[in-house]
């Protein structure tokens, strides 16, 4: 059981920092959030242990490196049974041009946005899915990026509401956990 670290100003400092900047050094990272370098990495590493880093990544300008077409793709399945949807999951895991995949409400089931070498790599992927009869799959529909005006570049956490200690849960087992 991962033990869960109370989110108090520092580690929400720590959080909100390495969110958008995670090729700091400890020691810019300890002068930004008014800690010891000593203090600052232990409570990275507890931050990290108790999983509240998903990973560290850099945000590669895309742009001037590959070509490429974005668009989202949308899925509306035949059957909502969750066998159906465990599939159709584990089909769109197989592929990493589909980047992210929600599950949404509405008229769709699903909004992937994705990212493939050309249009006839993505149009070949959705036609992989589709004939695939055990995924459901009654429609899909994508909507091809012509420019993107807004990049994401992080949560906006000074505008969210932090859980306290009473707010928190266990997301992979339904259970709360101790807090310390």
């Amino acid at each position: 059981m991962k033990k869960i670290i109370h989110l108090d100003s520092y580690n929400q400092k720590i959080l909100a920092i390495l969110h958008l900047q995670a090729d700091l050094t400890n020691v810019e990272l300890a002068g930004r959030v008014n800690l010891s370098p000593s203090a600052c990495f232990q409570r990275v590493k507890a931050l990290k242990e108790a999983g509240y880093f998903r990973t560290f990544h850099a945000d590669v300008n895309i742009e001037a490196m590959c070509e490429h077409v974005f668009a989202y793709v949308e899925f509306t399945l035949h059957d909502n049974s969750a066998p159906f949807k465990r599939r159709f999951i584990a089909a769109i895991q197989e592929i990493p041009e589909f980047m992210d995949c929600m599950q949404v409400t509405g008229k769709v089931d699903y909004v992937s946005f994705s990212c493939f070498a050309n249009i006839a790599k993505l149009n070949g992927a959705c036609t992989l899915l589709s004939d695939r009869e055990e995924l459901g799959i009654k429609r899909i529909e994508n909507r091809i990026i012509l420019s993107r005006e807004k990049f994401f570049l992080g949560y906006p956490l000074a505008q969210l509401k932090w859980l306290d200690k009473a707010d928190i849960t266990l997301h992979d087992e339904g259970k709360k956990r101790a807090v310390y």
